[in-house]
């Protein structure tokens, strides 16, 4: 439940004259703070899958030991904030597991070419850093991912490429150990992972755009090589899909 406490601030008109407008503060209670946070831990760990459902109202109400009015006002404010969106007559389902990739998704998800324009500036100089300060495990999870996603291909398994194809671009971020760029890069995983999906064949994962020259640079420990190889194929997926407007 809200607490609400309604005060006056003045204000001065450009005449100078005075005036005065109402705001009400609001102040949420501790027990929605918690629900909320528990709620949002479930959708960032992946316990609620994105594009899932989130179990019914009752079901949450025993599970959190609440009221129904904290578990509404706490799903309220997770669906404003971008990671529940509220379909009446059907459920509540996950949108995304950050605020700003909830926002872009509503705004931009349509959008292929700018994604892939932000996937290009964030990822080639991730792939450079990453060519600097990777650490040989890294590298061997990195080789792991292509040989994922290259098997995938060949198995012609749409859903195997896609989440392969995703960790391996998010693991050469990763390798870069620049926090701040890794946190702006996990916040639009579902935007880039849903812009992977839209550039996969129809008829199967049969475009196989290489990434064995950026592995081989960011082992070679070759940076100008690794942002060469990543603004390439991402070029390439740019004239290939994002066509304007699309």
């Amino acid at each position: 439940m809200l607490g609400r406490k309604v005060f006056a601030v003045s204000l001065t008109t450009p005449e100078g004259r005075s005036a005065t407008s109402p705001l009400t503060a609001t102040r949420r209670t501790g027990l929605v703070d918690q629900v909320i946070e528990q709620m949002r831990g479930a959708i960032s760990r992946g316990d609620w899958p994105v594009d899932q459902r989130i179990p019914p109202e009752p079901e949450l109400v025993s599970a959190l030991g609440v009221g129904r009015n904290t578990v509404r006002e706490a799903v309220r404010a997770l669906s404003h904030a971008g990671l529940l969106d509220v379909r009446q007559g059907d459920g509540t389902f996950v949108r995304a597991t950050s605020e700003i990739s909830g926002a872009l998704r509503r705004l931009y998800g349509t959008h292929l070419r700018e994604v892939l324009e932000v996937r290009r500036a964030l990822e080639v100089e991730g792939a450079r850093m990453a060519a600097t300060e990777r650490t040989d495990a890294e590298l061997a999870d990195l080789t792991k991912a292509l040989a994922d996603r290259d098997n995938a291909i060949e198995r012609q398994d749409l859903e195997g490429v896609l989440d392969a194809d995703t960790r391996f671009h998010r693991q050469v971020v990763e390798c870069s150990h620049n926090g701040l760029l890794i946190e702006l890069y996990q916040g639009l995983t579902e935007t880039f992972r849903a812009s992977v999906a839209s550039t996969l064949d129809g008829d199967g994962p049969g475009h196989k755009i290489e990434h064995s020259g950026l592995l081989n640079a960011i082992a070679n420990r070759d940076p100008e090589r690794a942002g060469t190889e990543a603004g390439g194929f991402f070029q390439e997926l740019i004239d290939r899909y994002g066509q304007p407007g699309t």
